[in-house]
This record gives structure tokens, sequence and C-alpha cells, in this order.
């Protein structure tokens, strides 16, 4: 059964919070993102507050934790074990390590993470290792927030489109800066080709959520013209895009980023001229997106289980959303 929220006063209560006083939680963007302080990340949290943490990105999508100067690569990897299964490093990128995957420069062009395979990753833990002196801060944009604003024909199409994915696409002509403008790493990344169809809009499977499945690795929707689908891609893409739609933070020293890779999509903001930028990026095993119809995703071309398992959601009990703009169920 489709559920539409309407405001309440209620959105991201007490359940949102910690069990550890010390522990202190502020929304930063009203449909997305929150930045914790007092939080000493490790593989030795407890379970509550591994719990606390879960429902935290789940409920506003992006969390940015402060003061992990204490924070190196195995200490990142180690940590995000706590959230779930760590996958390799990428699907085919691994010569920089199959654990964690450092990245330079920005990837300054919206999408989700690895949405090119079946099992797309269910979070990203991302820790920033060296910024420059001014810029290089990253966006995230609420999926759910821009489906859940769609009218309500547009919404009723993309609940019926399905959308190729790939990572041999000239999206890579948008980004200017860093890895993915390498000949030698756009190399790399293409050396197997993964082609997957996934519903546009998928339900998320621990908050039920409705939530846009696009991004850049879209290269167009299954029985549509390559002219159709650039314009339907451009005209829903544009919705997840909305200024109000999105939050932006600029790192400092210490900060650890935790997403909700479902129910948001991300862009580094390439405005650092020719200083270096590092950022390192752990990815969680997800399951495979369901559509509001309930039909999975399905595998086009290319085979990802040494990427990563499948993970076996749980669902969020009691889930309340950070904002009024949220459609959970599948159809009715």
């Amino acid at each position: 059964m489709t559920a539409i929220l309407e405001p309440t006063t209620t959105l991201g209560g007490p359940r949102a919070a910690f069990a550890d006083p010390r522990v202190r939680l502020t929304k930063i963007g009203h449909h997305l993102g929150a930045r914790i302080d007092g939080l000493h990340l490790s593989a030795g949290l407890d379970d509550t507050t591994v719990e606390d943490l879960r429902r935290a990105v789940l409920t506003h999508k992006v969390v940015i934790v402060t003061g992990q100067h204490h924070i190196d690569d195995d200490g990142q990897y180690a940590f995000a074990g706590r959230l779930g299964t760590p996958t390799k490093a990428h699907p085919t990128v691994l010569s920089r390590g199959e654990d964690l995957l450092p990245l330079e420069g920005a990837a300054n062009s919206w999408h989700t993470d690895v949405t090119f395979v079946d099992r797309v990753p269910k979070m990203s833990v991302l820790r920033a290792v060296v910024q420059p002196e001014y810029g290089g801060a990253t966006m995230w944009a609420s999926t759910v927030a821009a489906y859940a604003a769609l009218p309500l024909p547009l919404r009723v199409l993309a609940d019926s489109l399905r959308a190729i994915h790939t990572n041999d696409y000239d999206y890579a002509e948008h980004l200017t800066v860093g890895d993915s403008s390498d000949p030698a790493y756009r190399e790399e990344f293409v050396r197997t080709v993964f082609r997957t169809e996934h519903p546009v809009v998928r339900v998320h499977p621990e908050t039920g959520e409705r939530a846009l499945t696009l991004g850049h690795f879209v290269s167009g929707f299954a029985g549509l013209k390559t002219s159709e689908s650039a314009d339907i891609l451009r005209l829903l893409q544009a919705r997840v895009e909305r200024p109000d739609n999105t939050v932006r933070w600029n790192w400092s020293p210490g900060d650890i980023a935790i997403w909700d890779n479902r129910s948001t999509q991300h862009y580094g903001v390439a405005d650092f001229g020719g200083a270096y930028r590092r950022v390192n990026r752990v990815t969680l095993a997800g399951d495979i997106p369901v559509g509001v119809d309930g039909r999975r995703s399905t595998v086009l071309a290319g085979d990802a289980s040494h990427y990563s398992v499948i993970d076996e959601p749980q669902a969020l009990p009691d889930f309340v959303p950070a904002s009024d703009r949220s459609i959970s169920g599948p159809a009715a």
C-alpha cells in the first residue's frame, strides 16, 4: 500500500537521537543531512551505538561525523564493517588496493555509487585525506524527496520506467577533474563491461521509501529511443538536482561522511583549481533493487559476484522520515 507522508511535528523525533548523551546530532538540511559530534568511530563501537548510527544514516540520508582524527585507512575499513559487509574497492578498479578506493580530484557529475551492477552498495563511507586550501566540497541530493515532489503524471511515468546503467558510457566526458578524466584510469574502469537494468523508482528495503535511481551511469531507458531517453533523463535528473533538495558540506580535517547510497546522489565540487584533493571510500554490500511493481533489477552484462555479496536488508522498525517529503510502499 502506498503512503504519502503528511507534515508532522514528529519528524526526526526521539529515536533519531543517540542513546549516548555525549553524542549530538544536528540537522543541516530539511530533506537530508545531519552533523554528528562527540562520537568516536571504531570497530569496537557497542551494538546500541551502531544501531543508532544506522538509524541516523537511514533517516537523514547523509551524516557527517566530525573529529575522527584517529582514523587511518585500516581504521576506516574496520569501522565500516560494523555497518555492513564491505565490498571490494571497485568492480574493476583494483590497482590501488582491493579494500579501499582512493579517489583523486572530484567526480563533478551527479551520481549514485556503482549503479552499473545489480547489487548496488547500500552505504558509502568517505574520509577526506587531503583537502585543498579552498573548495572541494561535496554535495548530496535526496532521491526520495525528488521523487515525492514529482507531479502525479511524472510519478506514474517514473514508476513504469526501467533504466540501463553501465560503466562503459560517455558520462566521463562531463568529468573535468581527477581520476575519471585520466585515460589510464578510464581504461581500467571499463576493462569489464557491466550493464544492468534497474527500476527507475525503487522501494527502499529498510525504510520502505520510494527513491529515484538515476545519475550519470544511465545510458537510456528500456524500450525507448536514444533521443526519448535523453529527454526523460534530463527531466527527471533535473528534479534530483534542485538546490532545495540538496545539502553541501565543506570538509574539515577529521570529517567522515556516511550516506545511504540507495536514497541519494552526490557530486564533488571541482572549484579548487589545480590543487590536490584526495578522499578514500569504502562501500558496503547492498541488495538487488526492487521496483514499485515488485520487479527486481536484471543483469544484462557482467558478473558482479566477485565484487560484493548480496546483502540481506533488515527493515527499520517504526521508521520516521527526516522530512515531510516522503512516499513509501509498493504500488497499491
